[in-house]
């Protein structure tokens, strides 16, 4: 999402055109406002010039980000192939790839997006949450394990391009230059995004000038991707995972302690209108009016797109075993439980702690960044502990930071793989696409930064439809591709592509008297183009040759587990 500020909650509220209530006044507000922030407002209360407090919770940020970097120059020493590059030689252990899939997945989103939403709008904007959860289960409980058994029969495929075309036995590498492109073309502006997120929270945090913030979060993040590959990625993202859950975990817990006594009242003070209402899971708590099963259906839409996201599904590529994978799986599932359930607490404590200020209100910076206030009034002004106020301050940096560099990872294996070896250039050695790799992290972070420029961008807005493409474009034909052996070559084009163009033609072209489809019905563009996908699939496959005995063969292999998969 979930992405580092991505708010991708807010998608489907702000295509239905129903956020404009007391928080936002107009569309556009809302969205500038909740995606974007205020590049100048100055959490920690500082002027032109740095106080001690301030200075020391900067301490604290550059004592993070140089251990980042440290892991990057290790984990460099390990990094010899594109295998151990792309997938760390196939030797995460469960819990460095339960939290690390999990840590690139939520992001800034979790810390940010989520709590916002819950905040303005109560706890009726957790279906999205619960949607995730759901999506989460499933993903790591029926594809993770045929997915890495999979990957192995067809061709040891270290990238979900390389597994699509080996899985259909594409020659013509139609498969693997449709899927990198989309691949690219999405995870470019995910990427963007992340990286203009990190902007913001150091100019939000520090005061720091926005495009200063920027290169100074873009390079840690490129040292770092671009030197240990995978292998450091995933421990980076353990690290930030383990950061991530503390703070959710500790601010929520020592901000109501403050409020307990009073608790009801002091929301009630911030202008809720119904109290009941704003803590129900059926009700807007912004405009007190009951949500529609439309717009339920569409937020737990979200879950839909886990299957689909190349980020997420090369962990499970990537795990050492199936022992581990099932440890992976436990942890990974109970991580995101207590994660997304302490998210959703920080939005409605968030809301009695901060009274009677009223974030997004008045010149108030936007709701997203109740979770920053409420570190910086816990140890700040209460318990007068900054460095500990920076460290929790680092976990929305951590959460960024995990997205952005498997953004950048993906997109490297897609270019330097999957274009360059196997198409371009299929004589070229292990050495020489390892370093198209690096060089293609290195561009690319270039090209993310430049699109991240503008800090008044509009590339948040753009996320949610990014979540939306991949999910519709690659979610039904993985699933397909594990668990329907008439799936076949023309069936997995047709999905891809009827999937990638469903979302772009649902959310971008206006149709119906000059407006988008997504406006028009409120309905999430994930869930339709998931559905067209899926149903293009069954007919192109039913309506083709079907698969040949040798793709049967290999299909029985993975079902039945007739191979050393260890």
């Amino acid at each position: 999402m979930k992405n580092n500020a991505d708010a991708l909650i807010f998608h489907t509220a702000i295509c239905a055109e129903n956020v404009t209530n007391s928080f936002y006044p107009t569309r556009e507000t809302a969205r500038a406002d909740f995606f974007c922030g205020s590049s100048n407002v100055n959490v920690l209360g500082m002027e032109d010039t740095m106080s001690t407090d301030s200075i020391i919770v900067l301490s604290a940020f550059a004592a993070y980000l140089l251990l980042m970097v440290g892991i990057g120059i290790y984990s460099m020493k390990k990094t010899n192939s594109t295998e151990d590059y792309f997938l760390g030689g196939r030797g995460l252990n469960g819990w460095v790839a339960a939290l690390s899939a999990q840590a690139s997945d939520m992001s800034g989103w979790l810390l940010m997006g989520l709590p916002g939403s819950i905040y303005a709008m109560g706890t009726g904007q957790a279906w999205i949450a619960i949607g995730l959860f759901l999506g989460t289960v499933a993903n790591w409980l029926f594809i993770s394990k045929p997915l890495r058994r999979y990957t192995i029969v067809a061709g040891n495929s270290l990238t979900l391009p390389e597994f699509l075309e080996n899985r259909y036995h594409d020659k013509k590498k139609v498969l693997l230059s449709i899927s990198s492109l989309v691949i690219v073309v999405f995870f470019l502006v995910y990427t963007a995004s992340a990286l203009a997120s990190g902007g913001k929270l150091f100019n939000t945090v520090f005061g720091v000038d926005y495009h200063v913030s920027l290169a100074i979060g873009a390079a840690v993040i490129l040292v770092y991707t671009f030197m240990g590959g995978f292998l450091a990625v995933c421990t980076t993202d353990f690290i930030q995972g383990m950061l991530m859950l503390v703070g959710l975990l500790v601010v929520p817990i020592v901000a109501y302690g403050f409020v307990s006594s009073d608790f009801v009242q002091s929301i009630q003070s911030t202008g809720v209108v119904n109290y009941d209402h704003y803590m129900s899971l059926f009700y807007n708590g912004a405009t007190d009016q009951p949500y529609s099963f439309v717009e339920i259906l569409s937020q737990l839409a979200w879950g839909l797109g886990y299957c689909g996201m190349p980020h997420i599904l090369v962990r499970f590529m990537a795990v050492k075993n199936e022992k581990e994978l099932k440890k992976s799986s436990v942890i990974a599932i109970v991580w995101v439980f207590i994660s997304l359930v302490f998210a959703c607490v920080i939005g409605v404590v968030g809301r009695a702690f901060l009274a009677p200020v009223v974030l997004g209100l008045d010149g108030k910076t936007s709701s997203e960044s109740v979770f920053i206030d409420m570190i910086n009034k816990v140890f700040n002004e209460n318990l007068a502990l900054p460095f500990i106020g920076g460290i929790f301050l680092c976990g929305i940096l951590a959460a960024i930071m995990s997205t952005a560099d498997s953004q950048l990872l993906v997109c490297a294996s897609s270019v330097s793989k999957d274009i360059y070896k196997n198409v371009v250039k299929p004589d070229a050695s292990d050495k020489t696409v390892l370093k198209v790799s690096r060089a293609t992290v290195m561009i690319v972070a270039i090209l993310a930064f430049l699109i991240a420029w503008d800090p008044d961008s509009s590339i948040m807005g753009l996320v949610s439809d990014a979540w939306a493409g991949l999910g519709s474009a690659f979610g039904p034909i993985v699933v397909c591709s594990l668990f329907w052996k008439r799936t076949n070559f023309a069936g997995a084009v047709a999905g891809i592509l009827s999937g990638g163009l469903t979302v772009i033609l649902w959310d971008y072209i206006p149709l119906i008297h000059g407006e988008k489809l997504c406006n028009v019905t409120g309905i999430y563009s994930l869930l339709v183009g998931f559905a067209v996908s899926l149903v293009c699939i069954v007919i192109f496959s039913l309506a083709t040759k079907a698969p040949s005995q040798e793709i049967l063969a290999e299909f029985n292999k993975v079902k039945t587990g007739s191979a050393e998969f260890d």
